[in-house]
């Protein structure tokens, strides 16, 4: 064969073998182009309608509610922790005036006790010395007042000299000043003014010392047993009056400007919860609010008083304050049932049909455990699922929730 017929066929050859390679590049491009046509336009889940139709059987056995959107009074309320508390003012750590032994202890825990009820007695040298003290000045001071009555009438008369009147008086005002020092140290141990003037007209030392309650109320704590010497540092009894107690709550800083000003009607009658009786309220005023945010954790004291007739509030009981805010009129409100949560974000089921559903993304604002306010994605007017929407939720999105 000659040289340019084998030149010619290796022209052919490498086009046919080329060709096929051309048609593929060519039939790709045109594949790729006609589905990017077809294929629609990604949205957010925003954008996209989710719908569900179900039978009448199956709206039976859901128990599906559907009602309309409503605008009516809506009360929302915030509920911050708190414990129970004794009432500080009626509250006594007694102690002992005069060190001594204790020869009787006759209070008890939970001893209900009035004023003046004997809780101990002590056996005390100190309190009878003391009383010793005083009776010695008593004495002393009567010789010298009637010394110096006599000095003046001596000066008088000229048969003493005014030294002589002078050094008498003195001690007199020594005296003088020796009963009263006397005296107030009995004061201070706890004797009466009664008990004192007693004592001046017996003139019997008693070396006993009687421990009193100083109000109504009950034993809460004894640190005292029959032997023990006590000192004047030692708190030997805890009376407690209570009729009435504290509940002591944190607020966070944030919440503080939804708290009532002390004084008004909402700030009178603030509902308190506790867990120890679920199915109680009780209520009473607020009587403090702090004027020092915590700066460690960022919350304001608060304290309210409940009256305890019952005996019912312990001290260090959990307790929940709940607080209404001023009501909202006119609030487009749904049952906070009706309210769902898929990926961070919140929907309602609308009802675009006799039994089709469809997925309405909505803005929610406050909530009372029973009503949720809705700001944005709904109109008065709309009929929504108000019972069993997680069915339908399961079912449109199964376990994508």
């Amino acid at each position: 064969m000659n040289q340019p017929l084998r030149k010619a066929r290796r022209i052919s050859w490498t086009l046919v073998s080329f060709l096929p390679f051309v048609m593929l590049i060519y039939g790709c491009g045109s594949e790729s182009k006609g589905t990017s046509a077809e294929t629609p336009k990604k949205t957010g889940e925003d954008e996209t309608l989710h719908a569900l139709s179900l039978d009448e059987n199956a709206m039976a056995k859901s128990g599906i509610k559907v009602e309309p959107v409503r605008r009516q009074v809506f009360r929302s309320h915030r509920d911050f922790p708190g414990t129970i508390e004794l009432d500080q003012r009626k509250t006594a750590n007694v102690t002992t005036l005069v060190g001594g032994r204790a020869s009787h202890v006759d209070a008890d825990l939970g001893q209900e006790v009035e004023p003046g009820t004997v809780l101990a007695t002590l056996d005390s040298r100190e309190f009878a010395d003391a009383q010793s003290a005083y009776l010695k000045a008593k004495a002393i001071l009567y010789v010298v007042s009637r010394a110096y009555e006599r000095a003046k009438v001596l000066l008088k008369e000229d048969i003493i000299s005014v030294a002589e009147g002078q050094r008498r008086e003195g001690e007199m005002v020594r005296a003088q000043a020796e009963t009263r020092e006397a005296y107030q140290r009995l004061r201070l141990m706890g004797m009466s003014d009664v008990q004192i003037k007693q004592l001046a007209q017996s003139r019997t030392v008693q070396s006993r010392v009687h421990i009193t309650a100083p109000f109504h109320g009950f034993v809460i704590a004894r640190n005292i047993v029959i032997g023990e010497v006590v000192e004047t540092t030692e708190t030997l009894f805890v009376i407690a009056d209570l009729s009435h107690m504290w509940v002591i709550a944190d607020v966070p800083e944030n919440d503080v400007p939804f708290l009532p000003a002390k004084g008004t009607p909402r700030a009178q009658a603030v509902e308190v919860r506790l867990p120890s009786y679920p199915n109680e309220a009780f209520r009473g005023p607020i009587t403090y609010v702090g004027n020092v945010v915590d700066p460690r954790t960022r919350t304001l004291r608060v304290r309210l008083e409940l009256p305890n007739p019952d005996f019912k509030l312990k001290a260090e009981m959990y307790a929940l304050i709940r607080i209404v805010l001023e009501p909202e009129e006119q609030a487009l409100v749904v049952p906070q049932g009706a309210v769902q949560s898929r990926r961070e974000k919140q929907f309602v089921f609308l009802q675009s049909g006799r039994a089709t559903f469809e997925v309405r993304w909505v803005e929610t604002g406050e909530s009372n455990g029973e009503m949720t306010t809705i700001v944005k994605g709904l109109q008065e007017g709309d009929y929504i699922v108000t019972k069993n929407a997680f069915t339908l939720k399961s079912e449109l999105f199964g376990d994508q929730v």
